[in-house]
């Protein structure tokens, strides 16, 4: 007897009025047309929020207007990234301190998104501050300054970290995606 048929019956039992209505008599809902009906409705869910996502970031970010900025080292090992600062005409648009976790990652080749956002048509300076510790484990703080020319279609940037074993010093060089 299933919990639903059991509540009927217990229900049933304390009003005393057991003789004038049976289990059989009363329509339950059958369970598995209940699960199935739920499990389409969630996926119904699912799809409508992934196509409200796709249509938010189309809004919030037109690709027309559209420029992306990247951090990434050339297996770099003297300098360990520590924090970064990202300026764009004079305004800070992005912050990030960086986890040993992350600069671990960033060692071994990878890179990070530092920033997205909407920018106008024409040229616009972007600097970017690092901080972290440098050759002979000194702290270190270096800038990068770039003038981005943005057109009308969107655009990435690579903020690069390389060793430059000559002078044996980090070197940071912005490089546009194409």
């Amino acid at each position: 007897m299933n919990w639903a048929r059991m509540l009927w019956l217990g229900i049933v039992l304390t009003v005393g009025s057991a003789a004038a209505a049976t289990p059989e008599s009363v329509d339950l809902p059958d369970h598995n047309a209940l699960d199935h009906a739920l499990q389409n409705l969630k996926e119904e869910v699912l799809a409508l929020n992934r196509d409200l996502l796709v249509l938010e970031e189309d809004l919030l970010f037109p690709a027309s207007r559209q420029l992306a900025v990247y951090l990434s080292m050339d297996r770099g090992t003297l300098f360990k990234p520590d924090s970064v600062e990202l300026q764009l005409n004079d305004q800070v648009v992005a912050t990030h301190l960086y986890s040993p976790r992350e600069q671990a990652a960033l060692a071994r080749g990878g890179s990070h998104q530092l920033w997205i956002g909407n920018v106008p048509s024409g040229e616009h300076e972007l600097v970017a501050f690092l901080s972290g510790i440098g050759p002979n484990g000194r702290e270190y703080r270096r800038a990068a300054t770039v003038t981005v020319a943005k057109g009308h279609e969107p655009k990435a940037l690579e903020l690069k970290i390389s060793d430059l074993q000559r002078r044996l010093q980090p070197e940071f060089v912005f490089r546009e995606w194409q």
